[in-house]
């Protein structure tokens, strides 16, 4: 008996929508970096929090969908992953907390920040889905057309 994988693709509206997120995300964030009106290594901890955040969320991502149907990283990654995401996000919120800047400008920040979190995750799914469709599609020995719809 033939096993068929069903495969089902984002389209192409979805993928626009997510990637202007994370451009929309990215911007938003550096602009209120730049333009915040703070000390400069203020604003450059604040930059570093930001990066520090969008790593590990990336980082974060991965390693979830690598370990979803069974571990395959070592107890000691998937703690230090974990570790270091609670540490970006502790660590960016306690620099913003602690910036000498007004309410709306904390808000604005940590609303940037929060989006470009959120939408970093859902790039990273959004590109694994794409490369998992792929490579059920070589492994079926066509490309797509033999596949029914629905869900991977």
């Amino acid at each position: 008996m033939t096993t068929h994988y069903v495969v089902q693709r984002d389209t192409s509206s979805w993928r626009i929508q997510v990637w202007l997120s994370f451009g929309i995300a990215t911007l938003a964030s550096a602009i209120g970096v730049l333009q915040l009106p703070s000390e400069q290594l203020d604003r450059a901890f604040l930059a570093i929090g930001f990066f520090f955040c969008l790593f590990a969320s990336f980082s974060l991502a991965k390693m979830v969908r690598d370990n979803r149907d069974e571990q395959v990283d070592t107890a000691a990654w998937v703690m230090l992953v974990w570790a270091a995401f609670a540490a970006a996000v502790a660590l960016t919120a306690w620099g913003l907390w602690r910036m000498s800047i007004s309410s709306w400008q904390k808000g604005y920040m940590a609303v940037s920040w929060l989006f470009l979190v959120s939408s970093t995750f859902t790039l990273a799914k959004m590109i694994r889905d794409e490369h998992e469709a792929g490579l059920v599609e070589r492994s079926n020995g066509s490309a797509g057309s033999a596949l029914e719809p629905g869900v991977l």
